[in-house]
């Protein structure tokens, strides 16, 4: 008899743990939720921008756009951009362009009339033309590095852009509009070097006409083979360096911390206040100002005088 309730009561422990461990490695239902469905993204997803490994080439179509390798083009104009909303990715490429004759040779980079919402940034425009010494330019490729045709872009932003040896002009988006480049540099072009609303922190040496021109330009230096101006402001020029042939060096309604130089016209003209500039001059005036506020140089030309020698 003790026998017998003793083998219960050992059956009766070990459901208890039977039943313990059950609940313990229960692997729940095995019946799926529904129809298997896709988990790899697709290639639209992992690269959603559209790429460009050959020119000339046309975008017609909002979105971005990204340069696979170097480019050549042998015609006239290597990218048109035709849509506003546009943003292309240069990835540290370079346009260039074989055309013989750079008057024939169109733009790296043309903007069709009236564009809106549009950035440019992060590689190179090589054209090979080339300044003689006496500011003559001649030669092959681009005619313009980006420039537009028609009414003027807005709301375009232009930044780490490399433009060299063009014939006419570097960067030429116009001025009075939302149009800002930054952190560019343009060598050897025959006309105009960098020309927009904001321009900052960005480099435009060897060019024929103006070599910076903008209604607010900070942290430039431009240098003008030409009659233009090297730094040209419509309001303010802070922190810059203009130099030119026979233009001025730096014009400004408002400088500051600025530094021109001319051979035969004004060094630094500010059409109303020049705070701490300097400009020297050996045959005419060095600086021109109608208040100047600690400011030096040669030849000075000051209305209103304020702690300037």
């Amino acid at each position: 008899m003790k026998t017998k309730l003793q083998l219960a009561a050992f059956a009766l422990v070990l459901s208890t743990i039977n039943a313990q461990l059950s609940t313990c490695f229960a692997q729940g239902s095995l019946t799926p939720p529904g129809a298997p469905a896709a988990t790899m993204k697709s290639l639209a997803q992992i690269e959603p921008r559209t790429p460009i490994s050959a020119v000339p080439f046309t975008i017609s179509a909002p979105g971005s756009y990204y340069l696979t390798t170097n480019v050549t083009t042998a015609v006239s104009n290597a990218i048109v951009i035709t849509a506003s909303g546009v943003t292309l990715d240069l990835n540290g490429f370079t346009i260039s362009s074989t055309v013989a004759n750079a008057a024939n040779g169109g733009a790296a980079i043309g903007l069709s009339s009236g564009l809106s919402d549009l950035t440019i940034f992060n590689g190179h425009i090589r054209s090979g033309v080339t300044n003689n010494g006496s500011g003559i330019y001649n030669g092959s490729g681009f005619s313009y590095g980006i420039s537009y045709t028609g009414s003027g872009p807005v709301n375009v932003l232009i930044s780490r852009v490399s433009v060299t040896g063009c014939l006419n002009s570097g960067i030429y988006l116009n001025s009075g509009n939302s149009t800002v480049v930054e952190a560019c540099t343009v060598r050897t072009v025959g006309s105009y070097g960098i020309f927009a609303s904001n321009i900052k922190q960005s480099s435009a040496m060897d060019c024929g006409y103006y070599a910076i021109t903008g209604d607010q330009v900070s942290d430039c230096r431009g240098e003008s083979t030409g009659s233009g101006s090297g730094v040209y402001a419509s309001s303010t020029a802070q922190n810059c360096y203009g130099t030119s042939s026979t233009g001025t060096g730096v014009y400004a309604t408002t400088t500051q911390n600025c530094y021109g130089q001319s051979s035969s016209n004004y060094r630094l003209y500010a059409y109303r206040t020049a705070t701490g500039c300097y400009g020297y001059s050996i045959t005419g005036t060095g600086l021109f100002a109608f208040i100047a506020n600690s400011c030096s140089g040669s030849s000075l030309s000051i209305t209103h005088n304020l702690n300037s020698f």
